[in-house]
C-alpha cells in the first residue's frame, strides 16, 4: 500500500475509488466497507484509496477548546491503522493533517478541491453517518448531488451488525475500557494488538529483584513509548494484561504488560508522563541475549486484563506486585491451553 501525507505527490494516482473516515481500529464494519471499495475499484480499473486524518478531528477540537477530555480514547496508533488498511488490500492511503484550514473548508470546497481536483475521484463510498465540511454541514445527499453534477458515483453503506449489535469504534472503545478483550476481538475480527519500536527506558525493571531464571536482570521489559505531542495518543485500553509478543522470535512469546502512565513512578522520569507499553516476557529466549529486543518492531497482543494500574509505595511492593501478576498470567495461560 502506498501512503501519502497530503495531496501534493507525483506518485498519487490520478483517479481512484475512495472512502473517507477516521477508521480507528479498522474493525469488522470498516473491513466490510473496504472489501466493497476494493470490488468497486477493480470493476472500474482504478486503485482503491482511503483518506484519513491525523490528528483525529475530535483531538483537534478538544485542543482548540482546551478541553482535553473531549478527545476520544484511541484504539490504534496511526502506524497500526495504516498496517491494517494495508492488510485489507487497499492500494493507497492519504493522511491529511486535520488543522484549521481543513476544519474551515465548506462542503463544496472539500468536494471540489480535495475529492475532485486532489484525488480525481470516480467513486466515493461513505458510511450511513458520514458528515463532512465546516460545522459538519455536508452529508450523503449533498455529496450525491455533487457526484451527479461532477461525474463521480456515490454510494452509502449501512451499519454492520454482529449478533444484532452495531459494530463501531465506540463499541470497541467501550469493550477495551471495560477490559472485555474477547468482546473487543469479536468486534475487531482479530486480537487487539499494539506495535512499535522497542526503546530504552529507565531500566528500573533490572532493579526489581531476581528473575525466576536466576539471572540478576530482574523484570527486564520491552518498552514502546508513544507521542509527546499535544494530540498525544490516549489509549482505549489501560492496565495490566496477559499478552503475546510477536516479532522477536518465530514463535510468539508469552508475557505480562503494563499499558498506561506507570503511576508507581515519578511522572518526571524519562517517560515524561507519556503512555508507555511495558512488556515483560515470562521466559526470555537466551538466544536473543540481554539486549536482543532494542530497536526491533514488535507486536503485542493483549489477551486478558488482570487489573487496572496500581500505585505501589516502594520498589519492594512493586516487585511483589509484579511477581503476583506473572503468577496470575501463567495460571491464566495454563487454563487457556487446557481449554484448547
Amino acid at each position: 500500500m502506498k501512503i501519502f501525507r497530503g495531496l501534493r505527490h507525483p506518485n498519487l494516482a490520478s483517479a481512484c475509488a475512495l472512502t473517507v473516515g477516521n477508521f480507528d481500529g479498522v474493525h469488522r464494519g470498516h473491513q466490510a466497507m473496504l472489501a466493497l471499495l476494493k470490488s468497486e475499484a477493480a470493476h472500474r480499473g482504478i486503485p482503491s484509496c482511503v483518506m484519513t486524518f491525523e490528528p483525529h478531528p475530535r483531538d483537534y477540537f478538544a485542543a482548540l477548546r482546551r478541553q482535553p477530555d473531549l478527545a476520544p480514547a484511541r484504539i490504534a496508533t496511526l502506524r497500526d491503522k495504516l498496517a491494517e488498511l494495508a492488510r485489507c488490500g487497499i492500494a493507497q492511503a492519504v493522511v491529511l493533517p486535520f488543522n484549521t484550514q481543513l476544519a474551515r473548508r465548506s462542503p463544496d470546497n472539500f468536494i471540489d478541491e480535495i475529492l475532485v481536483q486532489g484525488l480525481g475521484v470516480r467513486y466515493v463510498l461513505v458510511g450511513d453517518d458520514f458528515r463532512f465540511g465546516a460545522q459538519r454541514a455536508g452529508d450523503y445527499a449533498l455529496l450525491d448531488r455533487a457526484g451527479a453534477r461532477l461525474g463521480f458515483d456515490v454510494a452509502r453503506m449501512d451499519s454492520y451488525e454482529v449478533h444484532g449489535a452495531r459494530v463501531s469504534s465506540s463499541a470497541v472503545r467501550a469493550a477495551l475500557a471495560d477490559g472485555r478483550m474477547d468482546d473487543a476481538a469479536a468486534l475487531l475480527g482479530r486480537r487487539y494488538t499494539i506495535s512499535g519500536h522497542v526503546v530504552r527506558g529507565r531500566e528500573l525493571g533490572r532493579q526489581l529483584g531476581e528473575s525466576k531464571r536466576g539471572a540478576a536482570d530482574g523484570f527486564r521489559t520491552l518498552n514502546l513509548r508513544f507521542s509527546r505531542r499535544a494530540h498525544a495518543w490516549k489509549p482505549a485500553a489501560s492496565g495490566i494484561f496477559v499478552v503475546r509478543v510477536l516479532g522477536l522470535t518465530p514463535q510468539p512469546l508469552d508475557g505480562v504488560a503494563n499499558l498506561g502512565v506507570r503511576p508507581s513512578l515519578d511522572p518526571n522520569d524519562i517517560n515524561g508522563g507519556r503512555v508507555l507499553l511495558e512488556t515483560y516476557v515470562l521466559d526470555w529466549p537466551q538466544a536473543l541475549g540481554p539486549e536482543g529486543g532494542y530497536g526491533k518492531i514488535i507486536q503485542v497482543e493483549l489477551l486478558h486484563k488482570l487489573h487496572d494500574e496500581r500505585r505501589y509505595p516502594d520498589l519492594a511492593d512493586l516487585t511483589a506486585g509484579m511477581q503476583r501478576d506473572c503468577a496470575d498470567a501463567r495460571a491464566w495461560l495454563a487454563a487457556r491451553a487446557a481449554r484448547i
